[in-house]
């Protein structure tokens, strides 16, 4: 695959704050073990779409099953396809399966297909390659994996907030969404049959 392989990005796994949504005494690489394994019952019923992405787009399913993990844990916590209920705007502000940013402030992406559908993934999928391809061109310096890692940091939380590879996840949610993501492609690959 083209972006790097999954399997030898540095992970340090999940934050305290993310192992806490399962009440996890535990972090780490651990952590996103255990979520990643609590959500393939329902992550199965979207392998085969994941796959057909995957495939199309030249990416590691894992890495896309991975997301949709983090994102809403295989869209047990979405409300209609979608999350982030933004309250002073009385609306969601994102949506589908890999959580893509739709508020005109933030993203601003204008949702396509249904919120568990292989359009959807396909346009989520070209989101985060765009952002691989930024953090490529913004550090040509840095190794396949480590741009891979600076993409998946900046999906979350835009390229403009992607300063330095050791503090990749400084600005990502609860301060760890590429560790987290990569620890759980991991064990889709290894565990998950992704």
């Amino acid at each position: 695959l083209g972006y790097g392989n999954i399997m030898i990005v540095e992970t340090t796994g999940a934050s305290e704050q993310t192992a806490q949504q399962d009440k996890l005494k535990y972090s780490g690489i651990r952590a996103s073990y255990a979520m990643a394994e609590t959500d393939l019952l329902e992550m199965n019923n979207y392998k085969s779409i994941i796959q057909n992405v995957a495939r199309q787009k030249g990416l590691d399913p894992a890495l896309i099953a991975a997301i949709i993990s983090r994102s809403c844990r295989a869209g047990k916590t979405l409300t209609a396809g979608r999350g982030c209920f933004d309250e002073e705007r009385n609306t969601y502000n994102t949506y589908g399966l890999m959580q893509i940013d739709v508020n005109p402030k933030g993203g601003g992406h204008i949702a396509r297909g249904r919120w568990d559908s292989e359009e959807h993934l396909c346009q989520a999928t070209d989101i985060l390659i765009h952002f691989i391809l930024r953090i490529k061109h913004a550090f040509p310096d840095w190794s396949k994996e480590q741009q891979l890692k600076g993409g998946i940091a900046s999906y979350n939380a835009g390229n403009g907030n992607i300063h330095s590879y050791e503090e990749v996840d400084a600005k990502t949610s609860c301060g760890d969404y590429s560790n987290d993501v990569v620890a759980r492609a991991q064990w889709y690959t290894s565990n998950g049959g992704f």
